[in-house]
This record gives structure tokens, sequence and C-alpha cells, in this order.
């Protein structure tokens, strides 16, 4: 079986942000063993795994991309949309727009604490759009 369906996520603020739920509610009945792929569309906003449950940890990883990352650095010289546009295209290359979940016993296979992020680098996103492909 393979299945595959794009969703559009609301627009999200600045920050890293849960969506774990949103994703899953999307899913049809899933398959005793596969594999979820997860792609987002776009190149100013990533995905990954992280943190569920304490929501300090999205807003030190905010800060922490913000220093590594910072706008208005001198040597950007891909500036006509803002500045906060190349540092989110830098952010979303770091972190990545792609997961791969193991689907075990019908459900998404992740760790107690882990949960699907959607990183938003951009300070008016927007909609994000995401691929969503059951391998199973």
């Amino acid at each position: 079986m393979i299945w595959q369906k794009e969703i559009t996520l609301p627009p999200f603020k600045r920050g890293f942000h849960l969506i774990t739920r949103l994703v899953e509610g999307h899913l049809p009945a899933l398959p005793e063993v596969g594999l979820l792929n997860i792609l987002i569309r776009h190149t100013s906003a990533a995905i990954t795994l992280n943190e569920n449950a304490d929501p300090t940890v999205r807003d030190d990883f905010e800060r922490f991309m913000n220093v590594l990352v910072p706008e208005n650095h001198p040597l950007y010289i891909h500036t006509d949309e803002g500045p906060d546009d190349m540092p989110a295209h830098l952010k979303a290359s770091l972190i990545g727009s792609t997961l791969t979940i193991p689907i075990t016993n019908g459900r998404l296979n992740l760790g107690i604490w882990q949960g699907i992020y959607l990183c938003e680098f951009r300070n008016n996103g927007g909609s994000r759009r995401l691929v969503l492909t059951v391998y199973g």
C-alpha cells in the first residue's frame, strides 16, 4: 500500500510548533508496519522531531537558531524579501525538509517525548503545505 495526501497547515507565528496531532488527524488507518514520510514544500520553514512536553524547549530552539543564524548579517546578498528571509532559508537547510517515521502496530512509532515540529522561520510565513506519504 502506498497512500499520499497533501495537507495545508494554518499559518503559525514564527517559532517552533508541535503539530503531531494535526498530522495524525489527516492520516488514514495505518498499516501494521510501514513508514510515514513527511515533506514540507517550502524553503523558509522546516520539520523535525523533538521534545513534545515542555514548551520552553521550543522557545530555546527559537532563541538558539536566531543567534546561530542572525538577521541582517553583512554576508547576506539575498535581502529583497526582508531581513527574515535569508536566515529562514539557512535555518530550513540546517534543520531539513523531510522526516521519516516508522509505523509499528498501526501507529507512529515515536519516542514517548517526541513530537513533530513545524519550524516557522518567517515573521509572516503564511500557510504551509506538507506531503504525507505512507508506505506499508
